[in-house]
């Protein structure tokens, strides 16, 4: 769920359509807002694979042919059982958004939004054919004749609460312009270092890659991982953004626990994870007592990093056991806040 597809639209060139799951109920290939943006010979994104994407890329060709003679922000609806008609065994429902668009349009709303300049844009647009595509900001300072619920959407935005389970309100599809994103310090190029960095491509992750010699990485840097040369990594922690994400794994047992010192002065982390045994989680444990960092701050520390009951020590192993914990973490994040909504709107 990223405004990258109307960038890459209006560099194309062309005429495309962008199909996006609305709805979906019980077992489906893949989430509400899930998208894809098809053109006639080829297309990116996914909403799932299977017979289901099959018949909606047919779907989406077959509206590119007809895109001339349809008029402006051309759009369908389609409902898709998920069962025999399909031949898919998922037996869910979901419902697809196909929407035309093009590189003019899109152009026209890339510019739009860099005038706009914040964070939380929505795209916004009647499930109906002929409005424009439009992104709102959360001060919904211009709604114009957005109905109620788009205009609740935008409020609960502005006061952080984020559920896009349920935007499909009042007959109009709502976005989120730009992916949620969170940010990763990673700290040690080594071995293990360097699988955490291939096994968290694709993941929601800016990944802040920390060491104390740049020769220690390796040449290709993957995208969404920045290099952070630093003599004195804890300084890195100092710098951190509030909510960030730790991974602590040097080359120094006492650069880990300076990082881990720093992070734990501060406070405000999401998640701080170090590589250790038993024999070193107690000894940071107590050198940190020592330093007056409390306990209730030090049970926060996680020390073994991944998921508790699986074994292996190989870098590979660690790396996507890590991977796996984060995205189980990231989902109990979502759900927290959706528990939030709940009960302020009771």
């Amino acid at each position: 769920m990223s405004a990258t597809w109307l960038h890459d639209l209006a560099a194309e060139g062309a005429t495309r359509v962008r199909v996006s799951v609305i709805a979906a109920a019980g077992s489906s290939p893949n989430q509400v807002g899930s998208a894809m943006t098809v053109g006639a010979d080829a297309f990116t994104g996914t909403i799932g694979g299977g017979t289901l994407e099959l018949e909606a890329l047919k779907q989406a060709r077959r509206l590119l042919d007809a895109a001339p003679a349809a008029g402006p922000w051309f759009r369908l609806v389609r409902d898709f059982p998920l069962g025999p008609a399909l031949g898919q065994c998922c037996g869910g429902h979901v419902k697809l958004l196909f929407e035309t668009v093009t590189a003019a349009d899109a152009e026209a709303i890339v510019n739009d939004m860099a005038d706009m300049d914040a964070e939380d844009l929505l795209l916004a647009r009647p499930l109906m054919s002929g409005q424009p595509l439009r992104p709102l900001a959360t001060d919904h300072a211009d709604t114009g004749d957005c109905p109620t619920a788009v205009r609740q959407v935008l409020r609960d935005l502005a006061m952080g609460i984020r559920d896009w389970s349920a935007v499909n309100k009042q007959g109009w599809w709502i976005e989120p312009a730009h992916s949620r994103r969170q940010v990763m310090f990673l700290y040690g190029a080594g071995h293990v270092g360097r699988a955490v960095v291939h096994a968290f491509q694709g993941l929601p992750f800016d990944i802040y890659w920390v060491d104390t010699d740049a020769s220690r990485y390796p040449a290709d840097i993957p995208a969404g991982v920045e290099r952070m040369v630093s003599a004195n990594p804890a300084d890195a922690a100092r710098l951190a953004p509030g909510g960030a994400w730790h991974v602590v794994m040097a080359y120094s047992h006492a650069i880990d626990f300076d990082v881990c010192q720093a992070v734990l002065a501060r406070g405000d982390f999401n998640y701080l994870g170090v590589i250790a045994s038993a024999t070193k989680r107690q000894r940071f444990q107590r050198r940190l007592r020592d330093a007056g960092i409390k306990d209730a701050m030090i049970a926060r520390m996680i020390a073994p990093i991944g998921l508790e009951g699986l074994e292996g020590k190989e870098p590979a192993v660690i790396a996507v056991s890590l991977a796996a914990d984060f995205l189980f973490r990231l989902q109990q994040l979502g759900t927290d806040r959706n528990t939030i909504r709940k009960r302020g709107t009771a």
